[in-house]
This record gives C-alpha cells, sequence and structure tokens, in this order.
C-alpha cells in the first residue's frame, strides 16, 4: 500500500493540482443566475446577476403561479490576419433560467422589472403579506 502525504489540513498535496483551470471540466463553468431576494415594504425585491447579457437577451413568463426567468446567448467571436484569412473562431451558446414560485394571485401587470449594469431586478407583491380585514365576530346573547 502506497501512502499519500497529507499537509496539516488532512488534503492531498495532489487536491489544488485538480482545481486549476486546466482541468476543469467546462460544464462545471455553466452560467448560473446569482440571485438574491429581499422582502421591503409589503413586496419581494429580487435582484439577479446576469454580466455579460443584454436586455435583449431575457426573458420573463408567469405561468400557474411561477415566474421563469430565461437568459440566452449566442455569441460567435472571430479574428483575421492582414490578409484576411481566419487565425481563430470561438462560438458560444448558453441558456439559463430559474423559477419562482409568486402565487396564484400575482398578476403580470403585477410585477415591475428593471434591466441595468448586468443586473435584473423584479418587484413582486407579497400577496400573502396584504393586511386581512378583521371580521367582526358577535355573541349571540339569549
Amino acid at each position: 500500500m502506497m501512502m499519500i502525504p497529507r499537509s496539516n489540513f488532512g488534503l492531498s498535496l495532489f487536491d489544488d493540482l485538480f482545481q486549476d483551470p486546466f482541468f476543469t471540466d467546462w460544464r462545471d463553468t455553466a452560467p448560473v443566475m446569482k440571485t438574491d431576494i429581499h422582502e421591503k415594504d409589503g413586496n419581494y425585491i429580487v435582484e439577479i446577476d446576469l454580466p455579460g447579457y443584454k436586455k435583449e437577451d431575457l426573458h420573463a413568463e408567469l405561468k400557474d403561479g411561477y415566474l421563469t426567468i430565461t437568459a440566452e446567448k449566442n455569441d460567435n467571436k472571430e479574428e483575421k490576419n492582414d490578409k484576411g484569412n481566419c487565425i481563430f473562431r470561438e462560438r458560444y451558446t448558453g441558456k439559463c433560467s430559474r423559477s419562482f414560485h409568486v402565487g396564484p394571485d400575482v398578476k403580470e401587470e403585477d410585477i415591475k422589472a428593471s434591466f441595468e449594469n448586468g443586473s435584473l431586478k423584479l418587484v413582486i407583491p407579497n400577496k400573502d403579506a396584504a393586511p386581512a380585514v378583521e371580521e367582526k365576530k358577535y355573541i349571540s346573547i339569549e
């Protein structure tokens, strides 16, 4: 049996080697929609980081009480030399989406959306947070 040296923290000396980008599978770096959700003034504030995307790349759909945000990007890069010959060509196609349950009472016109500096901001009313009108209950006196 061969012993593999360990560092002081119990990790193999080779662990850092495979964290190098050369050994990373491209699927591990798939686009992720990093999202923050806050509650303020009876609304949910949803902020989604989408760096590199344009407003035209984004779609929002409300269906059956679920809000789905989709970002899709097609990118082509090409470099040519002085003679016009292609020396480098790269293509990227990517799509990511997230869904949030907002409830059946939320309508499209209730949601406000804006996109600025690679950040999508949605303001969604919290229909459950609306104060209910207290119903008076009377006790019958016999």
